[in-house]
């Protein structure tokens, strides 16, 4: 199965590394224009030019700043039609995970990891489904999840709590938007490595013995599906979250 992204025009929030970037190289190689995100104007732009540095069109372009910003934000949209006259796929990949115990946990760090992981994948999903529906032409709408948001993970209860209502205001956005023509769906990573989550020296051990298929994903394991969710091939899913985690909440070992 093809799937192409010629005359698509995408934006990816929390995009300088990691899952985010793979998501922006692997539209822009399947031919996409691309806007690429990321609170840390030195990675973004880094990741911008590795992008174009590696593909054919060279269609990716950093716009730095803060996704949980909603002047910012709808500023992002209006950044991408300037630069490509439309937009067919906002994926809210944007995202911060803080650890600490419920009994302690601190209420400026709950208010922030709402702000950032909610907020901001609320307000890029209006921003863009505002555009879409001015276009008239449809389009796609894709949140990162996580596997906290169907297993409770001890010291991650805000987190968690933050990307369940992630995939809850996919299921919501249905009714608000296929009327346009927009699917909403999101991808759901289990462990995953990174160059953040490999800084642990243990990580790829310790979590290839507890993932039933013997290895956690790899950035290009959650890319693939978040390409699927957004492609053409796609457009009759909506409101669905799509696990990619190797088995692991089937029997959630610690």
């Amino acid at each position: 199965m093809d799937i192409s992204f010629i005359n698509k025009v995408a934006i990816v929030t929390g995009a300088g590394q990691g899952i985010g970037f793979e998501i922006c190289h692997a539209l822009t190689r399947a031919g996409a224009s691309v806007v690429l995100n990321d609170i840390d104007q030195t990675l973004a732009n880094e990741a911008a030019e590795k992008i174009c540095a590696a593909t054919v069109t060279k269609n990716c372009v950093a716009v730095p700043g803060d996704s949980s910003d909603v002047n910012f934000i709808r500023a992002l949209v209006e950044n991408a039609v300037k630069r490509f006259g439309k937009l067919d796929i906002a994926i809210a990949n944007a995202g911060i995970t803080t650890f600490g115990d419920f009994l302690t946990y601190a209420p400026e760090s709950f208010f922030n990891i709402m702000r950032v992981n909610l907020g901001g994948t609320f307000f890029l999903a209006q921003a863009a489904a505002n555009q879409m529906k001015k276009q008239g032409t449809g389009g796609s709408l894709l949140f990162t999840s996580s596997v906290t948001g169907h297993q409770a993970c001890k010291d991650l209860g805000a987190y968690g709590m933050s990307k369940a209502a992630i995939e809850m205001l996919a299921k919501n956005l249905v009714i608000e938007v296929s009327t346009y023509n927009i699917n909403v769906n999101t991808v759901v990573p289990g462990a995953t490595l990174t160059s953040r989550t490999m800084e642990d020296v243990n990580y790829e051990k310790t979590w290839s013995a507890l993932t039933p298929m013997g290895r956690p994903a790899n950035v290009q394991d959650i890319a693939n599906a978040a390409l699927f969710l957004v492609s053409d091939n796609a457009r009759h899913i909506t409101g669905q979250s799509l696990i990619v985690d190797g088995g692991w909440t089937s029997v959630s070992p610690f």
